[in-house]
């Protein structure tokens, strides 16, 4: 996540993990020893009803109201 500048530190990125904001692929990620290979790092990405998803699209202006209801 670090490397995806998705956090800016490592142990913010394992809160994140650990909060269950992150998703790979389909599935919701709580572990942080989860490993992601290269290929899979295209799909990592924030839970839909992630606060901290809503808190990036607002501040890049380009937040939905309707799609995270």
């Amino acid at each position: 996540m670090v490397r995806l500048k998705m956090a800016e530190t490592l142990k913010e990125a394992c809160t994140f993990i650990e909060q269950g904001h992150v998703r790979v692929g389909p599935e919701t990620v709580t572990e942080p020893a989860f490993h992601v290979t290269r290929s899979m790092e295209d799909f990592v990405t924030w839970v839909d009803t992630s606060k901290i998803k809503r808190k990036v699209l607002a501040y890049n202006d380009k937040l939905d109201d309707y799609d995270l209801l």
